[in-house]
């Protein structure tokens, strides 16, 4: 594991557009499946690593709750699977079965759409507006699996709140820490290393 931080994507950048599969349900999404929601909430996860493990059942809640909000939300996993199987597709539908997470959760085989969102590490949130402008990219809360602090969604709840009630995010904005994304052999993008 290589902890990283979010690279901390220019704010007011367009949400990149991806078509992926979702392995729980067979489906393939695109961004414009979420067009019509006030906010999207984009999140690279993996289903092995600790920083994810410590905020998944709150991630799960989290989900669920602002879903009742208006907020699309939608997880990627991008890691490289042939080195890392416990993120392979199969593993995937069993992850969101057992976390019971309401959102969708894409494999991203290509690492491209990663790179297009400049994701870094998982978890790595990405919040975009009715616009679909960057708003919000940083962490959950201040919680990590070495830190005797709860977890909250402090920090990520602040943002979505300040968009679907019509504001604007703090422009104060704390990076995610977490694993590094699990990039192919020389596929890595330049933020990597």
């Amino acid at each position: 594991m290589v902890r990283v931080a979010s690279t901390m994507a220019e704010l007011g950048t367009t949400v990149p557009d991806f078509s992926l599969p979702e392995p729980a349900t067979g489906r393939t999404l695109s961004a414009g499946d979420f067009a019509d929601a006030p906010a999207l909430l984009v999140a690279f996860l993996s289903n092995h690593c600790p920083f994810v493990k410590h905020i998944a059942p709150d991630l799960a809640a989290f989900g669920r709750e602002y879903r009742g909000k208006g907020l699309a939300m939608v997880a990627i996993c991008a890691n490289d699977v042939a080195n890392f199987p416990d993120d392979s597709p199969p593993k995937m539908a069993e992850e969101v079965e057992r976390r019971g997470y309401t959102f969708p959760y894409l494999f991203d085989e290509s690492q491209e759409v990663a790179k297009a969102f400049h994701a870094a590490c998982t978890p790595d949130f990405f919040l975009y507006d009715g616009d679909r402008k960057l708003v919000y990219r940083g962490q959950f809360d201040d919680s990590r699996p070495s830190l005797d602090v709860p977890v909250t969604g402090a920090d990520l709840r602040a943002a979505c709140d300040a968009i679907l009630e019509g504001g604007s995010p703090s422009p104060d904005q704390i990076p995610s820490v977490g694993c590094n994304i699990k990039w192919k052999a020389g596929a890595e993008p330049p933020w990597f290393g």
